[in-house]
């Protein structure tokens, strides 16, 4: 079946349609990674995205329940150059194609994704709109314009855990809770790992609530950045600030960057990839992170906060990729705290733990 991709700008993109039949908006964004595509779809920060994969072959080592890094798909859309037509990998369950049908994704292939990627890199990442059913540019245009007057609603009363839920072992040393924004299973796994024992909160639970449960610290997971529901995390955050050990991810390391006063800038093109550099100013030592994001926190904003440092810059850009407080007893990383080998944990989860032993 035909489908096309319709920009807020006019620019289009013809393609073949996978999966269902329909017409989805959203932004529109991409991501430049060779491999994670069912990772990425799975990502609940690109809820309401419209995702664009670089890469021109997508599905060639299949799908399989155990990649899946929460309950379902939360894309509005799906955009690939060209689908595999086989796939080869023992642990695969079922091929892409199949994948996208179960989780009744609005998808297309047979895109020419490098201009596309171009046109969002000169213009800005922007809103669009995939149809399989309606091809007049002049009513989807429309369409689109009517969806920029709608009030915003939140992805996350869907996204976030409804009641607290317990992971990891019962008893532990190390007792954390994690406000789930859209916490994901490979974070979950590497706490599992460190032998902590996790409790899963409601993204509005209450700063009050949070220290009931008498946590010995507490994670702010990544999670959608432009949802209506994060101004009210924010306002929970601010009186937890000094009472007990934080850590930011992706857009919780937003989240305690507002609740301690600073501002977010978003970015013309968002950082989204396996492959972006970081360094240290403390030190003469640089890392390759994975990033899923469009905003950053200012780093004006962040030099006027006492007891709050910058420790780890974006090379290509300079943009604020971590923040540390140690008296405040907070760290923050804009970069996803990704395992670096099979059943290793990122050195920020062990930084986190050191702290939480000085308590």
């Amino acid at each position: 079946m035909k489908a096309i991709l319709m920009l807020e700008d006019g620019k289009s993109f013809a393609g073949e349609g996978l999966g269902v039949e329909g017409e989805k908006i959203g932004g529109v964004i991409f991501n430049t990674a060779v491999v994670g595509y069912q990772e990425m779809m799975t990502d609940p920060a690109n809820a309401g995205k419209i995702l664009v994969l670089t890469y021109p072959l997508i599905g060639n080592y299949g799908t399989a329940p155990k990649f899946n890094e929460s309950k379902g798909v939360w894309l509005a859309g799906f955009v690939i150059k060209e689908k595999s037509r086989i796939f080869s990998n023992w642990q695969a369950k079922q091929s892409l194609d199949d994948f996208i049908k179960e989780q009744n994704l609005v998808a297309m292939s047979q895109v020419d994704t490098r201009t596309l990627a171009v046109h969002l890199r000169q213009k800005g990442e922007m809103l669009g709109i995939i149809s399989t059913k309606n091809f007049e540019a002049k009513e989807l245009l429309a369409k689109l314009n009517d969806f920029k007057k709608k009030p915003p609603e939140s992805a996350l009363p869907k996204i976030s855990v409804s009641r607290p839920l317990h992971r990891g072992r019962e008893k532990a040393k190390y007792k954390i809770a994690i406000l789930d924004l859209g916490i994901t299973n490979s974070v979950i796994r590497q706490l599992e790992t460190m032998g902590c024992s996790i409790t899963l909160l409601p993204y509005n639970t209450s700063a009050q609530e949070i220290l009931s449960a008498k946590p010995k610290g507490l994670i702010i997971s990544n999670g959608p950045e432009e949802d209506a529901g994060l101004k009210e995390v924010v306002d929970n955050i601010k009186p937890l600030i000094n009472r007990l050990p934080i850590l930011g991810i992706s857009t919780g390391h937003q989240i305690l960057a507002q609740a301690l006063g600073a501002k977010l800038t978003k970015l013309k093109l968002g950082h989204r990839g396996v492959n972006y550099p970081i360094h240290n100013p403390a030190s003469y030592k640089g890392e390759i992170t994975v990033q899923n994001h469009g905003y950053v926190v200012d780093a004006d904003a962040l030099s006027k906060i006492k007891e709050v440092k910058v420790t780890g810059y974006n090379l290509n850009d300079r943009t604020v990729e971590e923040i540390e407080g140690k008296k405040l007893k907070i760290i923050g990383t804009q970069y996803y705290l990704a395992s670096p080998g099979f059943n290793e944990v990122n050195s920020v989860f062990k930084k986190f733990i050191k702290m939480l032993t000085k308590e």
